[in-house]
């Protein structure tokens, strides 16, 4: 009798994964704070022991989520550093934040980044948040071989873009929202 190998993830890695997954949904949606573990594990439809037995603690579920998100960040700026029209620095830049718009538009990830800024006195949660803006300034920066000052600029506009999709001021035509959102291209 042949035995045939697995190359697919194993039930607890596949479990893993899809807790992650929901975890981005549900602390996206309402933050660590308001978030119990429970609401996370019925949403990936497993047990709350389970969750646990997967993850010591809401921190580190939190976190899980988060450098995930900061994964999902970087691949979709090296899709738009390919993708880019051309090879100059800004342009590839452009390209990147480009991609990053059409990442942010799934809410989840860009809400995960706001609500873990608002726990970032919490321990655990800060340093993945400073682990995860480290790596992607130091992507943008070595993918594009921009100037430091394009890269500030660079991270700068993508906090801007989250402060102008959180408010929902896109498409706003008072005087005010439009000099915040000039040039800027959200979803």
């Amino acid at each position: 009798m042949a035995t045939t190998s697995r190359s697919t993830l194993s039930t607890a890695e596949e479990r893993r994964e899809s807790v992650i997954a929901s975890a981005i949904e549900v602390f996206g949606a309402s933050g660590y704070s308001s978030t119990p573990i429970s609401a996370v594990a019925e949403h990936a439809r497993i047990s709350t022991a389970y969750v646990f037995k997967l993850f010591p603690g809401k921190e580190t579920l939190f976190v899980a989520a988060l450098d995930r998100c900061f994964d999902r960040i970087e691949e979709a700026l090296e899709l738009g550093a390919a993708a880019s029209a051309g090879p100059s620095p800004a342009e590839i830049l452009y390209a990147m934040g480009d991609a990053y718009a059409d990442l942010i538009a799934d809410r989840s990830l860009l809400m995960l980044q706001v609500h873990a800024q608002s726990a970032a006195s919490v321990p655990e949660i800060g340093a993945a948040l400073r682990r995860g803006l480290a790596r992607v300034t130091r992507f943008a920066k070595t993918r594009s071989g921009a100037p430091d000052d394009d890269v500030q600029r660079f991270i700068a506009f993508g906090q801007l873009c989250h402060l102008i999709v959180t408010t929902g001021i896109d498409g706003d035509s008072s005087d005010w929202a439009r000099i915040v959102t000039a040039g800027i291209r959200h979803p």
